[in-house]
């Protein structure tokens, strides 16, 4: 690094101050007259000036053909015959229509509803359009694009007239319509609700008879107008007249078809209907683009065409389609529509460039008595307040720079050891809020009279008390100026010490030695810079070479005006003056300023403009350089004559730009943000932008595109190179693509936009699409490659008439033919008709082929399988049934929409016969596939009995199980055998009866055979004696050994010789009868006979007994006999009884003969002899049976007679009478 110094003479006199301001102002002139752009001038001669302004009228019909419609056209299906009313002989009466195609002058039987816009090709009334023959209700729409004001509408008939019409206006793109004008023949007739007088009002809906009679029979016209010139309006802008004429959408519908009665009559010859339709030569709808007063020209919507396009551009400082807000900062008034002789133009905002967004604000509007209704949104530079007029707290207004100026705002510097409000000042004029004994701009000195000035002071000083007290005023003024301190110091006076480049003079304070310090300078001995001023160090003005301006044509000193060259201008490729930018690293020194270093080639250089000299003196002028070459030595150094000059300078240290308002006190450093340098922390860091509250940002310029690394310091843009774009210099210009190698979008004439990093086209015109607009968009058919236009595809309509089935459509190259790709569910050439299993009406307005509601119940392929318009389901398939083949058909269940119907399987047994058909299912519950079951019968498929109940294969019905109560353990038996659960011991099917190994009454109690289950027989007892009954070869009480003859090993038994089995007979037979003789013995005491009988006595008794014995053998047969049968007949009255619900006083009955035990009975008469245990049991039988006789009949004839049926029972060899109750106690 070398600098040269010299001296220069600066100024007109020694210390006149120098001024650059006309220097600025010439250069501003300059500027403006350069800014000045033809394109603005010619602007501003078309503002509308004082009052509102509209776009010119025109038809609003032209250029809008793909957003005109008609619900009925001729021949857009085929052909279609039609014919008109003729008088002449020979005149041809009947024509073709063929719609299939537009109309052209090689197709000139097209009828399409394009044909009514008013065109300058000179067909004059050689096209129509035409509607469908004998159609009355048909109707013609026109949907624009924007809000647009109506002026008059007119239609000019090829046709009759319609005997009745009405016309249609929507504000809201068709969501809803309002009728603005009935016409009819006979509006009585066809509109009876309609008023058909003269409009009272500007506003009324009425019924027009003018244009509906049958003359002429071609070129009658249609003529309605949006505002009935009859009515006088006053201001044509007001709200509720833009109302009756704006639009969105207007529809013209035709209602009936005028006709000379031959429609009632009946031809053979040709169908009357073919000469009514509709038929209009043209349409005209004149209006304009909707700009609220606020516009006098519009230009196309999303690139359309047409002679009257439907965006504003709205002038008045409004925005939007149709000019209905105020643009952006133009908020400080309302927003209104343009008046009949007021602009009411959009007052911009007033934020002293603090902010660039701004609202508008009706309370302060109002408050302002409508001066000013904005209000500031975000303000910058340390501003607040409705217009960024009043600093922040703690900062105020800097005097000596302008509102708008983004550093007007500083710090307050208040003393914080003698203010108040922790440095809160005066938002105007900085002044600092003092403590109460302290005074100055900064509260930072003591009032007269006053010392020592401490922050924990609540006054901030203290008076001094010993001069007050040694001196008095008077003398006061008399003392040593040059000391101070009696009697406040050790020593009796000290000197003031004052700085004479710092203080006003040599004298200070007596009572604390403050000097009499210069401005911005402080310190007892005025020696230090005050709070946010600094002393400049030697350098202190230093221009940068980065900043100056080429030397032109030789010249030393360039005319002024040319002083203001940007850096980027310098530093263009084979500029004689280019900028070489330096990057700051760590730790490592600098030896160079600014962006960096200029490279001046020979023959080159720079002009340096100083204007910021604070006087005219002399000035020691060094220049630092680097030379590329080092040829010289690079330790010689060019000794620097200084000159020390007192100038305190004010830190301003960027409130933006740096971390803290303070400074270093030698040189003003401030302590700078990232990437922020420059003393004050105000500038840029070289290769960055964007200075701002968080520093500045890198430029990052790419270098495949921009020409320098170096960008504008406030946008950061770089400096591209040619066909390259963007802040960076990263992306292609408009049109190309490929960055860096940029090349042209290759979009054959159709888009001049592509992707910038695939070069795929974008926004292309004339319906194309694809990479490079090389085919049609869907809808549309051609080669846009070869040109050939997109034309429509009409299939059977085009895209946007709502009538379009298909997803695409070709072009027979050979036959010229256009193929349909239709929808799923349509078919036929144009897509006009439903494939197999779908419906739809396609003349309706919306509709289309759906598929047939039949829940997947039909075949697809059967074109019969439902009707072709309602949908409804003809050929129901998987025993499905219904209109949509919802349910099952009968005899069938489960879910039909599932095609899941089962056949129902109901057992025909317990089904209800009504419901089983021969040779067909039985009918069950649709969907459970629950059967309806008979009396007694349970089941989904009624295929068991029901609990209680059995026997489902009877004639009748499932009968009772009828289970003994007592000796049951449920009434639930077999549903198939009718077996009861019986309790132990029980058997027999209704368990009435003992079970096997078990006898005795089953009424009283059964009692265990113990018989040995293996010698015995099954069942292995007798069920009254319970005797057992041994099987052949087994013998004992239980059946438990051999028999005689047979072998003893048990239980085989085997079966001895012949022989054995005679001797064991006799012996047996003697021992029965000896078994037989030991029952007449008494089993008292050991006595065989009783004392005093000889042995023939005893004989003689025996035989006698004997006789007894077999007396009483026989009646006891017979008493064995008679009670068998009262068994019977007690069970008899037993299962009679049970069969009543209330049995009354006669469960006491049952419960005392349940109480009869045989083995109580063994009991009693084991205590008795032999021959009184024979005639105990006599006497006990026939005792028994009298008292149960008596008592059953005491018991039951009281019952009530007179509802009761009589039943002759048995008992023994008695007869007597049970009465039972027959209803409603008796079953």
């Amino acid at each position: 690094m070398k600098s040269s110094s010299f001296p220069v003479r600066v100024g007109l006199c020694p210390g006149c101050p120098l001024s650059p301001i006309q220097f600025i102002i010439f250069m501003d002139r300059i500027s403006r007259l350069k800014s000045q752009d033809p394109r603005d001038l010619q602007d501003h001669e078309e503002q509308c000036i004082g009052s509102s302004c509209h776009p010119r009228v025109g038809d609003l019909m032209i250029g809008r053909a793909a957003q005109l419609s008609a619900s009925s056209t001729c021949g857009l299906k085929g052909p279609q015959n039609y014919c008109i009313i003729g008088y002449l002989e020979g005149q041809e009466k009947c024509f073709t229509c063929d719609s299939r195609l537009p109309y052209h002058r090689n197709n000139p039987n097209s009828h399409h509803i394009e044909n009514i816009i008013s065109t300058s090709d000179h067909t004059g009334r050689r096209k129509w359009w035409q509607s469908e023959n004998g159609v009355h209700q048909v109707s013609i729409q026109l949907d624009l694009e924007a809000m647009f004001q109506f002026s008059h509408l007119v239609l000019t008939f090829k046709s009759f007239r319609p005997a009745a019409m009405l016309v249609e206006q929507s504000k809201d793109f068709g969501q809803s319509w309002k009728v603005i004008r009935y016409f009819a023949e006979d509006c009585a007739v066809h509109f009876p609700s309609v008023p058909d007088e003269p409009a009272w009002n500007i506003d009324n809906v009425v019924c027009d008879s003018r244009y509906s009679s049958p003359e002429p029979s071609t070129g009658g016209e249609v003529v309605l107008k949006a505002l009935d010139p009859v009515f006088e309006i006053e201001n044509p802008n007001a709200p509720e007249i833009q109302n009756l004429i704006t639009l969105t959408n207007i529809r013209v519908n035709f209602t009936r078809l005028f006709t000379l009665g031959d429609t009632l009559l009946a031809r053979r010859r040709r169908n009357p209907h073919v000469k009514y339709y509709y038929s209009l030569y043209n349409m005209v709808v004149q209006g304009r683009c909707f700009c609220n007063g606020h516009a006098s020209r519009c230009v196309p919507e999303d690139r359309g065409r047409g002679d009257v396009h439907g965006r504003c551009v709205c002038q008045h400082n409004t925005a939007g389609k149709n000019c209905e807000r105020c643009q952006e900062f133009y908020n400080d008034s309302p927003w209104k529509p343009g008046g009949q002789y007021t602009s009411n133009t959009c007052k911009r905002c007033n934020c002293h460039g603090h902010s660039d967004s701004c609202h508008f604000d009706a309370d302060r509007y109002a408050a302002t008595s409508g001066v000013s209704g904005g209000v500031c949104d975000d303000c910058r530079h340390n501003k607040t307040g409705p217009q960024c007029e009043l600093c922040r707290p703690f900062l105020y207004q800097n005097p000596q720079r302008a509102m708008d100026d983004p550093h007007a705002c500083i710090p307050c510097d208040c003393d914080p050891a003698g203010s108040l409000g922790d440095g809160l000042c005066d938002a105007s004029s900085g002044q600092c809020f003092c403590k109460e004994h302290v005074e100055g701009q900064r509260c930072d000195r003591c009032k007269q009279g006053f010392f020592n000035l401490r922050q924990d002071s609540p006054t901030g000083c203290q008076g001094n008390t010993m001069i007050s007290s040694l001196f008095s005023p008077f003398e006061q003024d008399y003392l040593p100026q040059s000391f101070w301190g009696l009697g406040n110091s050790v020593f009796s006076c000290s000197p003031c010490e004052c700085d004479i480049g710092g203080a006003h003079n040599h004298t200070c304070f007596p009572e604390d030695g403050q000097c009499h310090c210069l401005p911005n300078i402080v310190g007892q001995h005025c020696s230090d810079p005050a709070h946010g001023y600094f002393l400049p160090s030697l350098n202190y003005f230093l221009y940068e070479a980065e900043h100056a301006t080429p030397m032109t044509g030789g010249n030393s000193i360039p005319p002024r005006a040319s002083s203001s060259v940007s850096p980027l201008h310098i530093n263009r490729p084979g500029n004689a003056l280019q900028i070489i930018p330096r990057q700051r690293l760590a730790n490592k020194p600098e030896k160079w300023t600014g962006l960096g270093f200029v490279r001046v080639v020979d023959g080159a250089g720079l002009v340096f403009t100083v204007e910021n000299l604070p006087a005219s003196m002399e000035y020691q002028l060094v220049i630092h350089y680097e030379p590329e070459e080092m040829k010289c030595d690079p330790h010689k150094y060019i000794c620097l004559l200084c000159y020390l000059f007192v100038w305190l300078s004010a830190c301003r240290c960027n409130v933006i730009g740096s971390l803290r308002p303070a400074c270093s006190k030698l040189g003003g450093f401030c302590e700078c943000k990232p990437n922020v340098i420059g003393r004050c922390c105000d500038t840029c860091a070289p290769l960055t932008f964007g200075f701002g509250p968080e520093g500045c940002t890198r430029c990052e310029c790419d270098p495949r595109g921009s020409v320098s690394e170096m960008c504008d310091q406030v946008r950061g843009q770089c400096a591209c190179r040619s066909q390259i774009k963007g802040r960076r210099c990263d992306q292609c210009q408009s049109g190309l693509w490929g960055f860096p190698l940029c090349r042209l979008c290759d979009c054959n004439g159709l888009s001049e936009v592509c992707e910038e990093l695939t070069g795929e086209c974008v926004n292309c015109r004339e319906h194309a699409a694809g990479p490079s607009c090389n085919r049609c968009e869907v809808g549309y058919y051609g080669n846009p490659v070869s040109g050939q236009s997109c034309q429509p595809c009409m299939c059977p309509d085009s895209l946007s008439s709502g009538r379009f089935f298909a997803t695409s459509c070709q072009q027979d190259l050979k036959s010229s033919s256009v193929m349909c790709f239709c929808w799923e569910g349509h078919t036929g050439a144009h897509c006009d008709q439903c494939s197999p299993g779908f419906y739809g009406n396609l003349t309706l307005p919306g509709a289309h082929c759906q598929p047939c509601p039949c829940n997947n119940n039909i075949d697809p392929d059967d074109r019969d399988a439902c009707d072709s318009l309602t949908g409804k389901c003809l050929h129901c398939l998987h025993n499905t049934r219904g209109p949509q083949c919802q349910h099952c058909i009968l005899g069938y269940y489960g879910n039909a929409l599932q095609s899941d119907c089962k056949e129902c399987s109901c057992d025909r047994r317990g089904t209800e016969v009504g419901h089983c058909h021969q040779g067909r299912p039985c009918f069950c519950d649709p969907t459970t596939g629950q059967c309806p079951c008979r009396t007694r019968v349970a089941g989904v498929l009624c295929d068991e009995c029901e609990d209680g109940s059995w026997d489902l294969s009877g004639a009748l019905e499932c009968q009772a199980c009828r289970c003994d109560p007592a000796n049951s353990i449920s009434n639930i038996c077999d549903k198939v055998t009718g077996q009861c659960p019986c309790h132990p011991g029980f058997g027999g099917r209704q368990c009435d009866k003992c079970g096997d190994s078990y006898f005795g009454n089953p009424d009283l109690q059964c009692l265990s055979c113990d018989c040995n289950l293996e010698g015995s027989e099954h069942p292995p007892c007798n069920p009254e004696t319970g005797e057992c009954l041994c099987r052949a070869g087994v013998a004992g009480i239980s059946c438990d050994e051999c028999a005689p003859g047979y072998e003893s090993e048990f239980p085989s038994c085997k079966k001895c010789h012949p022989c054995t089995s005679l001797w064991i007979q006799n012996v047996t037979n003697a021992q029965k009868a000896a078994q037989r003789m030991k029952t007449f013995i008494s089993h008292h005491g050991n006595n065989q006979h009783p004392p005093g009988k000889s042995d023939a006595e005893a004989m003689d008794e025996i035989r006698q007994l004997h006789q007894v014995f077999i007396a009483d053998e026989k009646r006891i047969r017979n008493s064995n006999k008679v009670t068998m049968d009262s068994i019977d007949t007690r069970q008899e009255i037993k299962l009679k009884l049970s069969m009543c619900r209330n049995r009354g006083n006669l469960a006491a009955l049952e419960q005392k003969v349940k109480e009869l035990s045989e083995i109580k009975l063994n009991q009693k008469v084991r205590k008795h002899s032999p021959h009184q245990y024979l005639s105990f049991i006599l006497f006990f039988i026939f005792r028994f049976y009298s008292v149960l006789k008596m008592e059953a009949m005491e018991q039951l004839l009281g019952l009530k007679p007179d509802i009761c049926h009589f039943v002759h029972l048995k008992l023994s060899r008695f007869q007597f009478v049970c009465l039972l109750l027959s209803l409603p106690y008796c079953e």
